[in-house]
């Protein structure tokens, strides 16, 4: 294991903000990692764990403990299912299952991070969710002390949400297990319409998978998602809130107050998630309360390219990025009454 004090922890992280941790152990094999994490227990020292720092917002003053940053290595692909090791970089993995011809995962190409944060968030994008084809998390149990193998079914699934994001002081993933599909070439089933329209398809068909890849991949980098180090519009942490879902009666009201708000031929995006619940867009609620694209005057804006996105345009402070955040959250909670919740996990702050 590499070991350093007094470790800067912003080039670790897309957004390239923080202070420094105490100490930074970067962990290469899984019992290093396992290793890593019981000595910070023991010593009862807070302990941060870093994949690929796309999900991360750290403090101006840095982390007081240890931050383990998981680099271990692993791609095993057996038929159709795959094992990948958490800290595998998960847009290279994705690459790999479309040039071996399997389907499942090929519409979450281009998204940063690690393999072994994608079911902490439930990763999702242009219709799909790694919690379709995941089959089990291997992980270190801190409570029990010991490895654990938890099926799908255990890991209690939502948008953006698992029993690991609910319990985040418990699990350390080591592993992920997929289970894919081999279509003959052909990707998944298209499920997000704006996939579909790119691709110039009907919903529900089939393209060849590097065609759906390389589509995903000009889509996401047209609105800034696909990091690149000279384009300031990606040093964010990808989408800042997810899009909220409502109960039906909720969205009655909140649609009424669209209409008050926007005029009566104004309907806000609706799409369904699950029985008596409404999902609609959190880039629209940004937009319609008047915060669009490049809005901000300081070094920490909105992107150029897509109203989710909150950047570091060079030389922000963490505390300027929250800022922006906390102006965003208040404007479009008195503009619809309703409140944003942060997607990316803050360490030493909140909004």
């Amino acid at each position: 294991m590499q070991e350093l004090h007094d470790a800067p922890l912003a080039p670790l992280t897309t957004f390239r903000l923080g202070g420094p941790a105490t100490r930074l152990i970067t962990a290469a094999t899984d019992a290093e990692v396992i290793d890593a994490v019981r000595e910070a227990d023991a010593g009862g020292t807070p302990l941060l764990l870093i994949g690929g720092g796309s999900n991360l917002v750290i403090g101006d003053k840095g982390f007081d403990g240890t931050a383990l940053r998981i680099a271990t290595r692993g791609f095993e692909l057996s038929g159709t299912t795959l094992e990948l090791a958490a800290g595998e970089v998960w847009t290279d993995a994705v690459a790999r299952t479309v040039e071996a011809g399997l389907a499942g995962v090929e519409c979450l190409s281009g998204i940063p991070g690690s393999a072994g944060a994608t079911p902490i968030q439930n990763v999702g994008a242009y219709g799909q969710e790694v919690s379709t084809t995941i089959t089990e998390v291997i992980a270190y149990d801190r409570r029990a002390g010991e490895t654990v193998t938890l099926a799908n079914g255990e890991c209690a699934f939502t948008y953006r949400h698992s029993r690991f994001k609910a319990d985040p002081e418990r699990y350390v993933v080591l592993r992920v297990r997929f289970r894919l599909e081999d279509a003959d070439g052909l990707s998944a089933p298209v499920k997000y319409a704006e996939t579909a329209r790119a691709l110039g398809v009907e919903v529900g068909d089939r393209v060849p998978l590097a065609t759906a890849r390389d589509t995903v991949l000009k889509l996401r980098a047209g609105k800034g998602m696909v990091l690149d180090p000279e384009d300031h519009d990606t040093w964010s942490a990808g989408s800042f809130f997810t899009n909220p879902i409502l109960t039906d009666a909720d969205f009655a009201v909140f649609r009424a107050r669209v209409r008050e708000r926007l005029g009566e031929g104004v309907e806000p995006p609706a799409y369904p998630a699950g029985e008596g619940h409404t999902k609609t867009s959190a880039a629209w609620l940004i937009d319609k309360a008047g915060f669009t694209k490049g809005y901000g005057t300081g070094p920490a804006r909105i992107s150029t390219k897509h109203t989710l996105a909150l950047t570091n345009r060079g030389g922000a402070t963490t505390e300027d990025l929250l800022a922006l955040a906390r102006e965003v959250v208040a404007g479009v909670r008195e503009t619809f009454g309703i409140t944003l919740v942060n997607e990316p996990v803050t360490v030493g702050v909140s909004l």
